[in-house]
């Protein structure tokens, strides 16, 4: 079992980028352009690896190599991006993995490659990338090519070296699960459960009972073994159901127009634990978007769009304006699934003007508005 954050550590000692990794910064895939470079990275080191893992290393700068961490990135879609784009797309696993030193909402993002005889290539096009381009690595770099590409062995034994210098143990283990309890969340009720004698998932948050159910606010959700974050969420709401060889999460979120808000559920993930040490994780969602009196909701939409078209402009807002600002990214999402399409649109222009705010639980709320989109447009089978 490979301790992913250990894995980072060695893939980041190893010289610089080269044909088997590459580090960003961030990632930002509310933009085609922001999609087209992810994709175009993911095609290249596939085409470049067939025989062998290549990894993106999410949240690291890179000039320095220095450790500054992303947003916690739940996307357990983000493979059906990757499928509605290229061509023999490869297995891709995109995992959100805590280091001690980073504030407790930011995390390393680490990009797993699975190896594809088959070269990947763009079947559409996207941004500047126009249709059957093929792209690989040159060393550090990316770069298109119309030449037939050799399949390559040349990167096997240094990858398998590192991931076995990456393997974890029972004092990592241990070490893992009394950091997570005595020092990232002495502040929270904190639990663990062990699953087949091998897996340890630790949860803190929250807790409150409604009507004989658990919730969990403030939730933060681990597999320590592999120093993997399953769930963070500063907002929402979840519910933790467990048995000898599954843990489940189900999240709700809360939407509601003039203070009278619901919770509806939105997504399940189900790890399955087996006894030869691998689990699979299992994503289903359950969200049906509520619908509201369209001529009410109208109103409301055209109120939104003021304050958004202030904002712009620089114009002072109001002590209203200032409060329902923090609600504006729900707002406009609750419009979006009403059928108002330039919604969506709307609220991503308006991007720079929440991240700027005074109060940074607007931006908290863009951010939880985004996710929640994207995670439901790439809710396909086909895609």
């Amino acid at each position: 079992m490979i301790n992913k954050r250990l894995l980072i550590k060695n893939l980041l000692a190893h010289h610089d980028e080269n044909s088997f990794y590459d580090k960003k910064r961030q990632l930002n895939l509310h933009t085609k352009e922001g999609k087209a470079k992810f994709l175009k990275h993911i095609c290249a080191l596939s085409n470049s690896n067939p025989s062998n893992n290549s990894y993106i290393v999410v949240g690291v700068e890179d000039e320095t190599n220095e450790i500054v961490g992303d947003d916690f990135f739940d996307d357990s879609r983000i493979q059906n991006l990757v499928n509605a784009f290229l061509e023999n797309p490869p297995k891709i696993q995109y995992e959100n993995v805590p280091f001690p030193n980073l504030p407790k909402d930011k995390v390393v993002g680490l990009v797993t490659i699975k190896p594809k005889s088959k070269n990947s290539y763009f079947k559409k096009g996207i941004h500047t990338i126009e249709a059957n381009t093929y792209f690989v690595r040159k060393g550090s770099n990316t770069s298109p090519t119309t030449d037939k590409i050799p399949y390559s062995k040349q990167n096997i034994e240094t990858v398998i070296s590192i991931e076995n210098s990456s393997r974890n143990s029972i004092e990592h283990t241990l070490e893992s699960v009394l950091d997570f309890i005595n020092n990232r969340h002495k502040d929270l009720p904190s639990k663990y459960k062990v699953f087949k004698e091998l897996f340890v998932v630790c949860w803190a948050g929250n807790k409150k009972k409604v009507r004989d159910k658990v919730y969990y606010s403030r939730v933060d959700i681990e597999l320590v073994n592999e120093q993997v974050k399953l769930f963070y969420s500063a907002l929402d709401e979840v519910s933790i159901d467990y048995d000898e060889s599954s843990f489940a999460i189900t999240e709700y979120i809360s939407l509601g127009l003039n203070d009278k808000t619901s919770y509806y559920p939105f997504e399940k993930v189900t790890l399955t634990f087996f006894d030869n040490g691998y689990y699979k994780m299992n994503s289903e969602m359950l969200f049906e978007p509520p619908q509201y009196n369209r001529k009410m909701l109208h109103h409301i939409y055209n109120s939104n769009l003021v304050i958004i078209g202030k904002l712009q402009k620089g114009l002072p807002l109001n002590d209203s304006e200032k409060r329902d600002l923090e609600n504006l990214p729900h707002i406009m999402m609750i419009c979006y699934l009403n059928g108002f399409e330039e919604a969506k649109q709307k609220l991503i222009d308006a991007k720079l003007y929440l991240k700027s705010f005074e109060d940074p639980l607007v931006y908290v709320s863009f951010k939880e508005v985004m996710r929640i989109l994207r995670k439901m447009k790439y809710d396909k089978k086909n895609e």
